[in-house]
């Protein structure tokens, strides 16, 4: 107890002092730290354009695509410049300059500072000399980061999906009452996501569902004969995935799945690997062409009517098919920005040489607002062996209303 008394009678005369010069003097340099008031942050020096016509632009410089230059600024937001109302432009940023005739590989390129003016754009590198590149020479102006990082990024399986989502239904309500509903997804990731870069990897998914059914009562029905039901159910989904070993060359693993109850198909599902290749690619289309050898498996819907009198060419049950695909797909962006697509594919069973098959499709999307777009769509399927009774082959026409969702 007088221990403690001393220690506290001692804090008293000295400690408390020692304590208030402390905390004195830690005050006093956390205030100097502290920013006066008015003052601000230093912020990186604006990116300035200058028109021809004497208007200045300050913001941030995006990228460029060819001659159209993205431009961010905080009064206007995100606004697209072509490069002949450019007198000058100044940016404090890396970029990598592409020209349009340059074999772009995998290999990285430095960044530089960039200025554009009297109709080229000088870009210079830490340590080496300016280089001028013509304006109607530019490919691509990319943010250095941004090139890098799709250069040499691999992002998660969720990262970098893109696609579109497409519905439609029809309802009748009368003598004859029924419904019939259209729903599909289509998505795609690139990897690199940027047309600039040769793709190493890309991942496609499919899914189309049509189901509907109509109701036709017998009028006048005085026995009361049931109602005449007629029912559509056809379903296909699809996923592959491309390994590119060149810029057009690449290695593919797929499966897919069919149900088509108009041709008596219970479910065919296919899985195979192959090889394809990308025979036109440019800014406003691309075409390509694939094959593959697969295993197949075909299960039949129960025949509605009597086999056929020739046995020998009437359809199992099931069949376990050795197959390949061969097949084409091909996109275009008409003037508008209408989306044409088409497609082709002919696949044949080589352990039962009957039971072959073929589809085709084309589509057009006219946009109509944001990312809303209106679609028509004619589907062919032809199947060589359908269920006894039923045809061989099913044609559709969809139209529906279609999101894009980047």
């Amino acid at each position: 107890m007088t221990a403690h008394l001393e220690v506290s009678s001692l804090f008293r005369r000295r400690g408390f002092r020692s304590l208030v010069r402390c905390v004195a003097t830690l005050t006093l340099v956390a205030a100097s730290s502290l920013p006066s008031k008015g003052q601000e942050k230093p912020s990186a020096t604006p990116d300035v354009v200058v028109f021809k016509n004497g208007d200045q632009l300050t913001g941030k410089l995006e990228r460029s695509v060819g001659t159209d230059i993205t431009f961010k600024s905080d009064e206007l937001g995100e606004v697209t410049i072509p490069m002949d109302k450019v007198k000058e432009l100044r940016s404090s940023s890396n970029f990598v300059v592409l020209r349009k005739d340059e074999k772009i590989t995998r290999q990285p390129k430095q960044a530089g500072t960039i200025e554009l003016e009297d109709s080229s754009v000088k870009q210079t590198i830490a340590g080496g000399t300016p280089q001028t590149v013509p304006e109607k020479n530019i490919g691509y102006i990319i943010d250095g980061a941004t090139y890098n990082k799709e250069l040499n990024g691999n992002p998660g399986i969720f990262h970098g999906w893109d696609g579109s989502i497409v519905g439609g239904a029809t309802v009748l309500q009368s003598s004859s009452y029924g419904q019939t509903f259209t729903a599909g997804i289509s998505l795609v990731r690139a990897i690199p996501s940027v047309a600039y870069l040769p793709l190493r990897t890309r991942t496609t998914f499919n899914l189309l569902e049509t189901y509907g059914k109509l109701t036709q009562p017998v009028i006048p029905n005085p026995t009361n004969i049931p109602a005449a039901v007629a029912k559509t159910s056809i379903f296909h989904t699809d996923f592959e995935h491309d390994k590119y070993l060149t810029p057009r060359f690449y290695m593919l693993g797929g499966l897919s799945y069919d149900h088509n109850f108009s041709q008596g198909m219970d479910l065919q599902q296919i899985y195979g690997v192959g090889a394809g290749y990308t025979i036109l690619l440019d800014s406003v289309q691309q075409l390509d062409a694939k094959a593959d050898i697969h295993y197949s498996q075909l299960k039949y819907i129960a025949p509605i009517q009597p086999p056929p009198p020739n046995p020998q060419i009437a359809p199992t049950p099931s069949l376990n098919l050795v197959g390949s695909t061969f097949g084409e797909a091909y996109k275009r962006t008409l003037p508008g920005k209408l989306l044409f697509t088409q497609s082709a594919t002919y696949i044949q069973s080589w352990n039962n040489t009957e039971a072959w098959s073929a589809i085709g499709a084309m589509g057009l999307a006219l946009p109509v607002y944001h990312r809303f777009s209106l679609s028509v769509n004619l589907l062919d399927n032809y199947l060589n062996l359908p269920s006894p009774g039923f045809n061989k082959n099913s044609l559709q026409f969809v139209t529906g209303v279609t999101y894009t969702l980047h």
